[in-house]
């Protein structure tokens, strides 16, 4: 009541001033802006001898000026400066950071009040309890429960206590706890924890102790949690601030803030206790801010790490999703690949284990349709070494019977031993010829004339039978050009089948024809053909003519063309047959030694 009458009488003196200004000298207005943190009309009591104060000092100092005061919230202070309508301001230290750094406003003085005098740690904050509530006994306790205040905004009623919980670990802006907000005067808090409509409540610093001296409240009826050991004036849970500032705007000219200043120093305390001193240090502020990330360091919620968490969280759930897929795919593929990998390896493995089998089953194939042909020439065999061991044994017997005569000369017995050693010599060569075909051994590819090894199995074939027909063989070849790269026994083999096939058909048709061979080149390889006069055969006979164990002989095995056709393609070439009429043609081709590698061939 006391103070609102001396509102009244400052505002009365205050028009009367004004009026006798008027009478002799204009006045200019020094517009100062306080913040009203509590209503209008508590503000305006609070500040009142503020206003009377400096109008006094000013009034000597600079004639026609006249303070005036501005109560304005924080919207409305922000906008007055933008808008050029204020020369001062006086806010809470939260308040004058963001606007030093949003509207360029500067310090004169910091306000201290009360037990607080050091004008650096003035305003902190209390959280209070009811002294009753036995499950609060710390900041820590206070998870999970509702935490009253009059605004977000409030610095020594909210902020400094928000960051003290964040750094145990806790949030009001997560609902740990749950914040309540009240709005001005700041006793609906208290209020809020008397009534259980909060669990605890934010005060400024020394309000608790002020409001107990009053006797609003009963001594000892609310404590602070986790009451500051280093503060004595009063119990506090934040740490301590500097006080309120009193700021020049941006564009107020120095000699007018240098006056106000002045004035602003020379000012008793006021009936509360406060007064003002040399602007503190606002760095704790600042850091302060900074931490919360709200004032002038809001866009920190934009770019900082919990920021783009909150916002972006989605899409980088979605992104991890994407890439643990993308692993275990990567993973699963790179299993199916090192599993295939093993499979190819063991395919490989027994693949060649498979063409050494292969390899060794067609050499004994070879082997045995050699002995083959050997067993169907077995008969004529006999006949064949019979006649030159019965010359040898004549001659043998004959030299016997004319040593014991006594008529054996010198000319007769030259001429029998040499027609022995000509007999024995035949019989060894075609034991030899035998013995040479009949070996088994593994492949080889050797330059050979290909006519030499036509004559070779001719010789061969001659040998062994006794009415071998007569082997013909027409080329117009040069010998280096009739030069092969081959194995030379299975192409004797392969010619050997093709000679007694062709002497076996004219043999049952009663033919007595050379069997003619022909050599010639086709391109880059050598063209061999063999021709019989036999009676040739059907169609149907003919198709199935290279097929294993396929034969028309009533004591033949099938093995000698099919094992003929693998031998022709394993050289790089294939075997043929042909209905001459008469009789049959076979033809098949070698690699000529002379010719270009395959890999020249293809760009000729």
């Amino acid at each position: 009541m006391f103070l609102r009458r001396q509102a009244i009488l400052f505002l009365f003196v205050s028009l009367l001033s004004t009026l006798s200004i008027a009478g002799g000298v204009a006045t200019m207005p020094v517009r100062v802006g306080v913040l009203a943190w509590d209503d209008m009309e508590e503000s305006e009591i609070r500040w009142s001898s503020l206003a009377q104060g400096l109008n006094q000092r000013l009034s000597q100092q600079l004639p026609g000026r006249v303070v005036e005061l501005h109560h304005l919230d924080l919207e409305a202070m922000t906008q007055a400066l933008q808008a050029g309508r204020l020369d001062f301001v006086v806010t809470n230290p939260g308040h004058y950071v963001t606007l030093e750094a949003n509207s360029g406003v500067t310090r004169l003085a910091t306000l201290v009040s009360g037990p607080l005098t050091d004008p650096g740690h003035i305003v902190g904050s209390a959280v209070v309890v009811l002294d009753s509530r036995s499950d609060l006994h710390s900041l820590a306790d206070l998870n999970g429960k509702k935490l009253a205040a009059v605004s977000p905004d409030a610095f020594g009623g909210y902020q400094l206590a928000w960051v003290e919980l964040k750094r145990i670990g806790l949030d009001p802006e997560l609902d740990h706890p749950h914040p309540l907000f009240l709005g001005f005067p700041m006793t609906r808090v208290v209020d809020a924890v008397l009534n259980g409509t909060a669990d605890a409540g934010v005060l400024r610093a020394c309000l608790l102790e002020k409001l107990e001296q009053k006797g609003v409240l009963r001594l000892g009826q609310l404590r602070v949690l986790s009451p500051r050991p280093d503060v004595a004036a009063c119990k506090v849970t934040s740490r301590l601030f500097p006080g309120w500032a009193f700021a020049a705007a941006g564009q107020t000219p120095p000699a007018l803030s240098r006056d106000v200043l002045l004035a602003l120093l020379s000012l008793p305390p006021d009936v509360v206790g406060q007064s003002w001193t040399v602007p503190a240090d606002y760095h704790p502020v600042h850091e302060l801010l900074k931490e919360l990330k709200i004032g002038p360091y809001a866009f920190l919620r934009e770019t900082g790490w919990d920021a783009l968490w909150q916002r972006y969280w989605p899409l980088l759930a979605v992104l991890g999703l994407v890439l643990l897929l993308w692993g275990a795919y990567t993973f699963h593929v790179e299993h199916l690949v090192q599993r295939r990998t093993r499979e190819l390896r063991q395919l490989l493995d027994e693949h060649r284990q498979l063409e050494g089998k292969i390899q060794a089953g067609q050499q004994q194939m070879d082997h045995l349709s050699r002995l083959s042909i050997l067993g169907e020439l077995s008969g004529t065999l006999a006949h064949e070494l019979n006649q030159p061991l019965a010359a040898i044994s004549n001659y043998a017997r004959s030299l016997i019977r004319r040593q014991d005569k006594g008529n054996l000369s010198t000319e007769a017995l030259r001429q029998a031993a040499g027609e022995i050693a000509s007999e024995s010599e035949r019989a060894a060569g075609i034991l030899g010829s035998i013995r040479a075909f009949a070996k088994k051994r593994s492949q080889v590819r050797e330059v050979h004339d290909v006519v030499a090894l036509i004559r070779e199995a001719s010789s061969l074939m001659s040998g062994v039978l006794s009415r071998a027909s007569v082997i013909v063989v027409s080329h117009e070849l040069t010998e280096a050009k009739r030069r092969v790269i081959v194995d030379p026994l299975q192409i004797q083999q392969v010619l050997l089948n093709l000679f007694k096939n062709a002497w076996d058909a004219q043999q049952a048709s009663g033919i007595d024809a050379p069997i003619e061979v022909a050599v010639a080149r086709e391109g880059e390889r050598c063209l061999v053909t063999v021709r019989d006069h036999g009676p040739g055969l059907t169609p149907e006979l003919e198709a199935h003519i290279f097929e294993a164990f396929f034969t028309t002989k009533p004591d033949g095995l099938g093995l000698g063309l099919s094992i003929c056709k693998t031998i022709a393609e394993a050289h790089g070439g294939e075997l043929q047959v042909q209905d001459a009429k008469p009789g049959l043609l076979f033809r098949f081709t070698l690699p000529l030694a002379d010719a270009p590698p395959a890999h020249e061939m293809e760009h000729v």
